[in-house]
């Protein structure tokens, strides 16, 4: 490979390929690149730990293809397991406080009765989808709302994935605003 090459490789942290049927002195060479780049990862894995923004997902618990769904959109969205939990509509909303560390928060509402539940609203899914609206947890904190089909729904009814897509990129410009 050429010098020019090799460059762009190693500005990019990329370990350029040897043989193993090469010359002793071009595994000392990747053995070293592996060693500077090891501590450089470790600390990016770090960074990623760390979460950026909290989802609280409002709605029936998921079972069988729906479980399934919201496994996917979890991956699709880059949550770790804590930047995100599963709350029920009928949990009492005035215990739920924000984190301390001032994370940014987004509430995500799976079906018309479990966005009607927390934000106190009475219109029809369909009025309250593609809307930003208020977690109504009766103190001044106001936590953003993103209405969205029930999972069960989406399970039954794929046509409507898309939908569910803009429903989580309309709460991922919400996060970004925060």
């Amino acid at each position: 490979m050429s010098n020019l090459n090799s460059s762009f490789l190693k500005e990019m942290g990329i370990t350029e390929w040897t043989s193993r049927e090469g010359s002793p002195q071009g595994l000392e060479v990747t053995k070293e690149a592996a060693i500077t780049h090891a501590p450089a990862q470790a600390h990016h894995e770090a960074i990623q730990a760390e979460p950026r923004a909290y989802w609280w997902f409002f709605g029936s618990k998921p079972q069988g293809d729906a479980q399934t769904l919201f496994q996917n959109v979890i991956r699709v969205l880059g949550l770790a397991s804590n930047e995100w939990s599963w709350k029920s509509p009928s949990d009492s909303l005035s215990q739920i406080h924000l984190p301390d560390n001032g994370m940014p928060v987004v509430a995500f509402a799976f079906g018309g009765p479990a966005a009607q539940k927390i934000t106190g609203e009475r219109d029809p899914l369909p009025q309250l989808r593609e809307t930003i609206l208020a977690l109504n947890t009766g103190s001044d904190e106001e936590i953003p709302v993103i209405a969205s089909f029930d999972l069960a729904q989406l399970a039954a009814q794929p046509k409507d994935k898309s939908l569910l897509w803009q429903d989580l990129l309309l709460a991922k410009s919400v996060l970004q605003n925060i």
